[in-house]
């Protein structure tokens, strides 16, 4: 039996409303009020799902409000909605027609409830997205500097270079109170930090950005990195089989780590010189070391978690 969906098209000022089977549609403000209006529309309808598109932000208060007012949500990844509504022949975009496909798409792919993250969960991820803005911001500014000529744009040019690496300086600490401060959070710093090359901001990072990890199979884990070769074969043709997709902030960190952690780890350093000697190109062998890395670090956290369970 079919269940009753509710699609929701997220911009800044509306929410766009679609049930299925139904076919009512309703547009609502983005907003406290508005979302209160939703939930009881999903109530009246006997909404068992309500599922929005991850749209920058802007969809991150209507999914926790209404997760508090006892309403389920999921997030749909809003690629995978376009082309499913192409798939079903909808060239056309209104805010309507994407309510619907969203509440389509999620019947067809049959999607559960995502319960919203801890509030140390969130803030960790509010803190080191923070962190990765003020590092990229502290480049651009130390560039500007070494291609200054004037004293007073250098001037000027130390002035926001130092604020930035105090900012850099305190957030870094706040993350890392946080993990220490968290039993489960230090355990898996101290399993991460047990290979050599793996630092604070590559724990903070994967904590932050994957905290799936050690939750999933390694090969779940290495395709939401993207770091998993997708598979590209047809009749008697064995295609290259490319990464793509998954989240960039941990598979570029795992990236620089992978090199470093060849370095000192002999296991990871045979592996490198098998793929060096099977004359890999550098690029293959950079993903595999990173694939790689993760895999062991997935494992480590698993058995991080297993020993926390236990000991609680």
């Amino acid at each position: 039996m079919n269940r009753i969906i509710c699609g929701v098209d997220v911009s800044k000022d509306w929410l766009d409303a679609f049930i299925r089977p139904s076919g009512t549609f309703e547009r609502f403000s983005n907003d406290a009020t508005g979302i209160g209006a939703l939930a009881d529309l999903c109530r009246a309808e006997n909404v068992e799902l309500v599922v929005m598109e991850a749209s920058g932000g802007y969809e991150r208060t209507a999914f926790l409000l209404l997760w508090e007012l006892g309403i389920a949500c999921a997030l749909a990844n809003p690629r995978h909605v376009r082309r499913f509504a192409e798939s079903m022949g909808f060239l056309e975009k209104t805010d309507r027609i994407d309510a619907a496909m969203i509440a389509h798409y999620a019947e067809t792919r049959r999607l559960a409830a995502l319960p919203p993250p801890k509030a140390a969960q969130m803030r960790l991820s509010a803190l080191m997205a923070r962190l990765s803005q003020v590092t990229s911001d502290l480049t651009i500014q130390m560039q500007r500097r070494s291609a200054a000529r004037d004293q007073q744009c250098e001037a000027s040019l130390n002035e926001v270079i130092a604020l930035l690496v105090r900012q850099s300086r305190t957030l870094e600490g706040e993350i890392a109170s946080m993990i220490d401060d968290d039993p489960l959070w230090a355990c898996l710093n101290q399993a991460f930090r047990s290979i050599k090359g793996v630092a604070n901001r590559t724990v903070a990072r994967l904590m932050a950005q994957l905290p799936e990890i050690g939750q999933i199979s390694n090969k779940a884990i290495a395709k939401l990195a993207g770091l998993a070769p997708i598979a590209n074969d047809s009749g008697k043709r064995s295609g290259h089989r490319p990464v793509r997709g998954g989240r960039s902030g941990p598979r570029a960190i795992l990236f620089l780590v992978g090199a470093i952690a060849a370095r000192h780890d002999p296991h990871l350093a045979a592996f490198q010189q098998r793929l060096q000697s099977a004359g890999k190109p550098k690029m293959v062998i950079r993903i595999a070391l990173a694939r790689k890395l993760l895999v062991i670090l997935n494992a480590k956290a698993r058995d991080a978690r297993r020993e926390f369970e236990y000991a609680t």
